[in-house]
Formats: structure tokens, C-alpha cells, sequence
């Protein structure tokens, strides 16, 4: 929404028209449009998308917002200062850009073969053609020109020219059904070589939104009382901490009540009354503010965070009840595709935009040695170079926006299904389900296709190695035998249809 000289005050405009210096105002649930800072109003913006933070940043007067990061809460007034090219988005786009234009494109083998493939066969039909009509029985010239027709027709690189795309075709099928979705053959090709691959944790080794964690009562407390007291409280706010908390304590079916008042403090917690108490949650910035001792349940509030955890501290009347633990909870997927794909060699990388301690936290629960927090999406791109310059063949598995220039970058950039069109453009694959245990199959897919167009190639050419000299009559002054191009053409088509049920034989195969 656009400020405007109109009696409401707003009105609604283009992207395309909007310059430096417009006010602009985003409602709940609205996208920021261009990149700014606030001017009025507070609100909880979720820059997942471009950040790879899962919890939803509150934002007040004076703080930087991001264009295409969703506004959760309240309403809000920014001024617009980056615009079209210059937004983080943009230059995020353009960097996906260099990155595809820099990669050089994958030579086919079957492609480079037959090229030469074609050049030889002609000499050899004309070579027969010329030494049966010099050399030949009479009528040597029409021998010689029977002869070399057979060469060519028996030699047609029909086989050749279905080796690989037969095998592609049927893999890309048989990949669909296990929810990895290629977009070229390059990928099925590199994919076995990769060495290395860099993950990021938000929506790919995590669901990507917050969840309830835990709950810890003070000493002579209950954590169902402290659940109910917290979750009665936040009834109130729009936050996606808060909408965890509720909606554990209504799984739990705890009955609620309804804050008298509610007051949210920016970027450190909700005050309020529930019962005639005057409750307070939130991080230890605000029970100091309210002169409430929490070090009490600081040891159990440090042994949270080093799960990932975010922390809030609860209390009623100026006494500390107990703390709330919410966190973006690990995929139930994720241990077991991270083990296959260690126990396949591989090397696992962790690069996220959430603080190094939450990013340590998971990657030691997961076994992850090698762990970059607070990283842009400069820097992932950034460490993708650094790998190659190692002589890495590196894969990149990640689902935001921020992900897209690893992506791209990438020898092989794996996207989740579950997360933005812009990493999924950027990809080599995508993983319909999100779950990495598709990456595992998609690896022995590959090994096994390109095991099929190396044994599909190795026919033709064992085929026509064969079937050439014997149309071009080498064994005619030892057995007096000729190959006419009828029986050449049954042979042609023979080879042809064997390379193609050896293709099919990759749909059977159990990945």
C-alpha cells in the first residue's frame, strides 16, 4: 500500500512506479515489496526466505526490512530506499545468473563419438566401394556399390544415437517415482562423482518452522501449570513462537484462559494478566527489565540452546515459574539420509544463516564435524568456489532463496520440493518430498545409468566393429560370404531394439 494524497490515506500501487522515499504500508500477511527500513508500526517478518533464520524477526521504527520477506504480524510504515536492481533479491538473481553462465556446458560422450563415428563409416563405404570396383568380381562397380551401401546401412548410428538418451529417458522416469525430479542428463551424469556436499539446515535438515521443544517448571511448580500460563498469555499474539506454544498446550488439551491485557515488548517478550496474575514471558532482557531473578533455571535454559532451542522465561507476579523451549525440530528423515550418505563417502558440509550456536547444536546432534553459521548468501556461494578450487565436486542441497547462487554454483545443485520456485529454477534436481534420503537413490540411480550407457555405447560399437567389415566383405575371399543390406537393415534394427531393452532394464532396478 502506497501513501497517497487521498481522504484514506492509502492507496494501492505497482512495484514498477514505486521510487526512493515512498512510504509504503504492509498489512499482515503482505509481502515487503522493495527493500527499506520501518518508519512506523512493529511486527515479526519472516526473512527465512533470504536469511535461512527460521524464526520470524521483529521489526520497529528504524530497522532494515527486506524486499520479499513476509510481514506475519502487524501492520507496518516503510520507506522504500532500494528498488528494482538494487535489492537484495535482485542482486541475488543476478548472482544465480553469472553463476549458470559460468559453469561450461557438458559434452556428451555419445555426441563427440558420433561425430568421428559418421566420418569413419563414409570412408570405410567408400573405401569398399573403390577397392570392389577395382578389385572385385565382375560386375565389380555394382558390387562395390552394393557393398558399400550395406557399410552405411548396417553402421546407421541408430543405436549409438539411443544409448544415452534411452537411458536418460527411462532414469529421469524411474527418479519420478521415487520424488526426485532431474532437469538434464548433466546431472545424472555428475551426480556419482560428487565428493562434497554442503546442506542448509532451515528446511532441509530441519521442517522449517517453529515448534514446541520443551518445557521446565521451577522448583514446587508443574509444567502442565506453566504450559497453560504460557500459552493462556499468548492467545494474544500473532507471533509464530506463540502459535507453537498454543497449539502444544491445546494438543495437550489444557483449557485456557483469556488475558485480561496484553502488551508485546519488541524483540523481548509479552506482558500480561491471565487469572489476576500479572504474567511475563520472554528472554532474560526483559526479566531483568522487570527485576525477576531467572538464573535459577539458566543452566536448563543454556542445556535448551545448545539443542537448537530458542528460550523464554515465564513469570507471574514477580516470581519465575518456569521456561518455554521452542525450536525448528530436526526432519525425522535427516539421521538416516545423513549416515547412507556418509557411509557413500561422502563429505557433509553445513552452511546456514542461523546464529553458530544453533548451527553447532544441530550439527553435533547430527554428526556434522564441519558446521558455518550466519552466512549470506554471498558466502555460500562463496564456499561452493572454494571447494571447486580444491578440486571438490561439490553438491548443494538447500530450499530458500538465499540458497539459489550455491545452487546454481554448484557441480550439482539439489533443491527442496517443499521450498521456493527460485531454488528449484536454480537446481540440477529437486526433491519433491524434501527429504534427503532422495538424495542417496539419486546417487545410485546415477551410478547405474551411467553404467547403462556405457554397456548400451560398448554394443553399438562392439555391434558395428562386427557387422562393418563383414558388409564391407572381408570374409568373402576366405568364404566367398557377402552381407546383403536387406539382411544389414534387419541387423541395423536388431541393435537398435537391444539397446533400447537394455535402456528399459534401469526401470526394474531397485534404487
Amino acid at each position: 500500500m502506497l501513501d497517497g494524497e487521498v481522504p484514506s490515506g492509502v492507496l494501492d500501487a505497482l512495484v514498477s512506479v514505486l521510487g526512493p522515499g515512498d512510504r509504503l504500508r504492509i498489512r499482515p500477511g503482505e509481502k515487503v515489496p522493495v527493500d527499506g527500513s520501518v518508519a512506523e508500526g512493529e511486527s515479526a517478518v519472516d526473512e527465512s526466505m533470504l536469511t535461512g533464520e527460521p524464526i520470524p524477526v521483529t521489526k520497529r521504527p528504524g530497522d532494515k526490512v527486506i524486499g520479499a520477506t513476509l510481514n506475519t504480524s502487524g501492520a507496518l510504515v516503510m520507506v522504500a530506499e532500494k528498488i528494482g536492481t538494487q535489492t537484495m533479491l535482485s542482486q541475488i538473481v543476478q548472482m544465480v545468473a553469472q553463476a549458470q553462465r559460468s559453469r561450461a556446458p557438458m559434452q556428451r560422450l555419445a555426441d563427440v563419438v558420433a561425430g568421428w563415428f559418421v566420418l569413419v563409416v563414409v570412408l570405410i563405404a567408400l573405401t569398399t566401394f573403390v577397392v570392389w570396383g577395382l578389385f572385385g568380381p565382375q560386375p565389380s562397380w555394382a558390387c562395390g556399390l552394393i557393398n558399400a551401401v550395406a557399410v552405411l546401412i548396417i553402421a546407421c548410428p541408430c543405436a549409438l544415437g539411443l544409448a544415452t538418451p534411452m537411458s536418460v529417458m527411462v532414469a529421469t522416469g524411474k527418479a519420478a517415482t521415487q520424488g526426485v525430479l532431474f532437469r538434464d542428463a548433466a546431472a545424472i551424469e555428475s551426480l556419482r562423482k560428487v565428493d562434497t556436499l554442503i546442506v542448509d539446515k532451515t528446511g532441509t535438515l530441519t521442517e522449517g518452522r517453529p515448534a514446541f521443544h520443551g518445557v521446565v517448571a521451577a522448583p514446587g511448580g508443574t509444567e502442565a501449570a506453566v504450559l497453560r500460563l504460557a500459552a493462556s498469555l499468548d492467545q494474544g499474539s500473532e507471533h509464530p513462537l506463540a502459535h507453537a506454544i498454543v497449539a502444544e498446550a491445546r494438543e495437550r488439551g489444557l483449557v485456557l484462559s483469556t488475558p485480561v491485557s496484553f502488551e508485546s515488548s519488541s524483540g523481548i517478550g509479552v506482558r500480561g494478566i491471565v487469572d489476576g496474575r500479572r504474567v511475563v514471558l520472554g528472554n532474560t532482557a526483559l526479566m531483568d527489565d522487570e527485576r525477576i531473578g531467572w538464573q535459577a533455571l539458566a543452566e536448563r535454559a543454556e542445556a535448551l540452546r545448545l539443542e537448537g532451542a530458542s528460550v523464554m522465561y515465564l513469570a507471574a507476579d514477580g516470581v519465575l515459574v518456569g521456561l518455554i523451549a521452542v525450536a525448528d525440530p530436526i526432519k525425522a528423515s535427516t539421521p538416516e539420509a545423513l549416515d547412507a550418505l556418509r557411509a557413500s563417502g561422502l563429505r557433509i558440509i553445513m552452511a546456514t544463516g542461523d546464529g553458530l550456536t544453533t548451527a553447532r547444536a544441530v550439527g553435533t546432534r547430527l554428526g556434522i564435524d564441519e558446521v558455518h553459521g550466519e552466512v549470506k548468501p554471498a558466502d555460500k556461494n562463496d564456499l561452493v568456489g572454494r571447494l571447486q578450487a580444491e578440486g571438490r565436486i561439490v553438491a548443494m542441497a538447500g530450499d530458500g532463496i538465499n540458497d539459489a547462487p550455491a545452487l546454481a554454483r554448484a557441480d550439482v545443485g539439489i533443491a527442496m520440493g517443499t521450498g521456493t520456485d527460485v531454488a528449484m529454477n536454480s537446481a540440477h534436481l529437486t526433491l519433491v518430498k524434501g527429504d534427503l534420503r532422495g538424495i542417496t537413490s539419486a546417487r545410485r540411480l546415477s551410478v547405474a545409468t551411467v553404467r547403462n550407457m556405457h554397456q548400451n555405447l560398448a554394443f553399438a560399437f562392439l555391434y558395428n566393429a562386427a557387422g562393418v567389415p563383414i558388409a564391407a566383405g572381408v570374409l568373402y575371399p576366405a568364404f566367398g560370404l557377402l552381407l546383403s543390406p536387406l539382411i544389414a537393415a534387419l541387423a541395423m534394427s536388431f541393435s537398435s531394439a537391444s539397446v533400447v531393452g537394455n535402456a528399459l532394464r534401469l526401470g526394474r532396478q531397485r534404487i
